[in-house]
């Protein structure tokens, strides 16, 4: 498949726009989010496991359907994660000594104040949008999957069952519907409420305030607050963190971080990359030169033999054609001939 100018000089874009990445990042400036950015609220002591949230998230993201429906609840028994056909997944977990087990709690995308992804991605891929999604943008993806790696909470996922143009897929926060005024599909779906969608220190205000109503219900922490340098999901309950999936090892420092002393070669590799796509590009277009000369050369070569067999034709034809007129002619005059002696001799027999 060839390279066209218009990908190519986005790759040379991005590439170029990339090379920023690393300055900014070694400012180690701690981003806390935009200004009534928003997010969800889960409180897994509401959530009852229903899947209604997954229902909703293939549907408005025209997902392919599972291999078991969403009403089968048998998948529960084991432990999934996000793939490239589901943005969401509802997990459960049996808590030892937890008067309200199981517990589900809900995975998707947390949408990081300051993302991994995008701080790992040389060609600025993924983007923190104002409303507070991660957003992802497949035509300057080259495919390197570092975001992947970064990602602390292992959401990103790959289309490898797509050979010609695979993408990273995962959570998008609805981020078309926030810019209709609609709410995320997961959470308009949910029956229990155990999702609640706003803006962030709204969300933030209304986790405290539960916390501080029902100190028996709850873990006193509302996990995303700090964690990874904070996300725009937020977190909320009764039964310790470690124990339904959530990693509790990360601690507070911004991913960029982690990434920046990492991403200190990056300006090298964005140096080379305009030269080596560059190159990609020369030898894509050389080879499309040649193919196309060859091909011209090839129908060029096909017409001449088609025109030099017509004219090898038209010639045996008007051969043919002057040499049947020759007998013809010759016929003629010979049977004028018998005629006229035929007559003749006639004329003198009656003499």
């Amino acid at each position: 498949m060839s390279t066209s100018r218009r990908k190519f000089l986005k790759w040379m874009a991005a590439a170029g726009a990339a090379a920023t990445v690393p300055e900014k990042l070694s400012a180690h400036e701690h981003f806390t989010g935009y200004p009534d950015s928003y997010g969800v609220l889960h409180d897994t002591t509401l959530c009852i496991g229903c899947r209604s949230c997954e229902a909703a998230c293939n549907e408005v993201n025209d997902l392919p359907e599972p291999d078991k429906p969403f009403d089968d609840l048998s998948v529960l028994k084991e432990k999934r994660r996000t793939d490239d056909k589901s943005y969401t997944i509802v997990n459960k977990y049996d808590v030892e000594e937890h008067l309200r087990s199981p517990v589900f709690r809900k995975f998707q995308c947390n949408h990081c104040l300051e993302p991994a992804c995008a701080s790992a991605c040389f060609v600025g891929a993924f983007t923190k949008t104002p409303e507070g999604a991660v957003v992802y943008d497949a035509s300057v993806c080259v495919g390197c999957r570092y975001c992947m790696i970064a990602c602390p909470f292992d959401v990103p996922t790959y289309e490898y069952n797509k050979a010609l143009e695979p993408r990273v897929m995962k959570c998008t926060m609805c981020h078309p519907r926030l810019k209709e005024g609609k709410l995320p599909g997961c959470v308009e779906a949910c029956p229990m409420e155990a999702l609640t969608f706003g803006k962030r220190e709204d969300l933030i205000s209304i986790a405290q305030e539960r916390i501080r109503k029902y100190p028996d219900r709850y873990v006193d922490h509302i996990y995303g607050i700090e964690e990874m340098g904070g996300t725009s999901w937020i977190y909320i309950t009764g039964a310790p963190y470690e124990e339904i999936g959530f990693r509790t090892d990360l601690g507070i420092t911004p991913a960029p971080e982690f990434t920046s002393g990492a991403l200190a070669m990056v300006p090298i590799v964005v140096g080379m990359w305009p030269v080596l796509l560059g190159g990609i590009y020369a030898i894509s277009k050389r080879k499309e030169q040649i193919a196309k000369k060859e091909k011209e050369d090839e129908v060029t070569r096909a017409v001449n033999e088609n025109q030099a067999k017509a004219d090898e034709n038209l010639k045996n034809t008007k051969e043919k054609a002057q040499k049947d007129q020759e007998f013809a002619v010759e016929k003629a005059v010979k049977k004028a001939l018998e005629e006229a002696e035929k007559n003749k001799d006639s004329g003198k027999e009656e003499s």
